[in-house]
Parts: C-alpha cells; sequence; structure tokens
C-alpha cells in the first residue's frame, strides 16, 4: 500500500481538528449558535479550507455518524452467536444507548434530531440511508429471526426492522424532550422488547 503523501496526511489531520471543534463548539453553544467563520477560525484555517472537507456545518453530524456506524459493526461482532435474535437485538440497542448517552451526550444528540427534523430529508440523506451500518445489523438480526421461526412471517425483513428501528429513534427523541429522571437504556429495553414480543411466533 502506497505511503500517504504529507500533504494527504495534513489534509486529514485538518479535517479531523474542524470535525472535533465542530462537535465541542455544537456541544458548548448549540448548533444555531456557531458559525463556519468561528470553526475555521478556531482551528486557524481559512473559511474556503472548511468548505474543502465539508459542504456545510450539517455535514460534521454526518461525518460523526459514520463513526457510531462504524462502532455498530465492531459492537456487532462481539455479540454471542449463541443468543436468540431477539437477545441479539436488545444487546445492540443497549449498547447503542450508552454509547449515545456517555460518548455524545443528549445535548449533542438534540442538535442532531433538531437539526434533522429542520431538513427535507429524503432516501439519499446519511441519517435515512437503508445501507447504513446500523440499518444493515438490524436486518441481519431480524432475517435471522425469521430463518429461526422465531418472529412471524406476516412482515418482511424490512417491515419488521422499520419497526424496530422506529423504538430506536423513538426512544432518542423522547430522552431529547424528557428530563434526566427518563432513563434512556431502561425505556429503550422495555419498548423494544415489547415489539419483539409481537413479533414473535
Amino acid at each position: 500500500m502506497p505511503r500517504m503523501t504529507t500533504r494527504k496526511l495534513k489534509a486529514l489531520e485538518t479535517k479531523k481538528t474542524l470535525l472535533e471543534t465542530g462537535l465541542e463548539l455544537f456541544h458548548k453553544k448549540g448548533f444555531d449558535n456557531v458559525t463556519v467563520d468561528e470553526i475555521a477560525k478556531k482551528c486557524n484555517v481559512s473559511k474556503g479550507a472548511f468548505y474543502v472537507h465539508f459542504n456545510t456545518k450539517y455535514d460534521i453530524f454526518n461525518e460523526k455518524f459514520k463513526d457510531i456506524d462504524n462502532f455498530y459493526s465492531t459492537f456487532q461482532q462481539g455479540i454471542p452467536k449463541n443468543i436468540s435474535a431477539s437477545e441479539k437485538i436488545l444487546m445492540f440497542y443497549k449498547a447503542q444507548m450508552i454509547y449515545l448517552r456517555d460518548e455524545l451526550g443528549k445535548d449533542l444528540i438534540r442538535n442532531v434530531y433538531m437539526n434533522a427534523m429542520s431538513l427535507t430529508i429524503n432516501k439519499n440523506h446519511y441519517l435515512a440511508d437503508p445501507d447504513r451500518n446500523l440499518y444493515k445489523v438490524i436486518n441481519s438480526f431480524v432475517q435471522e429471526g425469521i430463518e429461526n421461526n422465531e418472529f412471524k412471517e406476516e412482515l418482511t425483513t424490512e417491515e419488521a426492522s422499520v419497526l424496530i428501528t422506529r423504538c430506536m429513534r423513538g426512544t432518542i427523541y423522547d430522552w431529547i424532550i424528557f428530563g434526566e429522571e427518563f432513563d434512556v437504556v431502561q425505556e429503550m429495553t422495555k419498548f423494544t422488547s415489547t415489539i419483539l414480543n409481537g413479533l414473535k411466533k
């Protein structure tokens, strides 16, 4: 594999700095109160340099979600093979909620959701992309559950997966709007378990 040039390494470092600085500012000041100029200035780069790596400041969120999806893939590989599909889904979602709560925090996730809702999201948008690792993982577990006669065949894999991923999005939304007494891990387990029980034979 050819070695990266100094220029490419510098570009990667600049993008990483812009990403981390943007997320830090969003967390401290709120997404709407941060400008591209401010991010660039804090990173000691030009505004033009920002646009080399990101089309808009919202793309910083998309980039972070790609990192999160890499976490999902890595975690999936460590899930025991000898447990049911339902148990795998619950284990996966528990890890997801802990990661979002402890690594990203409610304020950042609130900004992601608020800004996602302010946009017209089509199927090509990263958050709705069916090829995201998140959706692939859930699809694989649902397919496994159907093939092993754990889940009913009344719904297709895709339809059942949509219901299960709505548990995730709905619980995160409630976590955002309710107070600190809302236990996102516990509520996710309760909500998803109810849906999974309805899908079982």
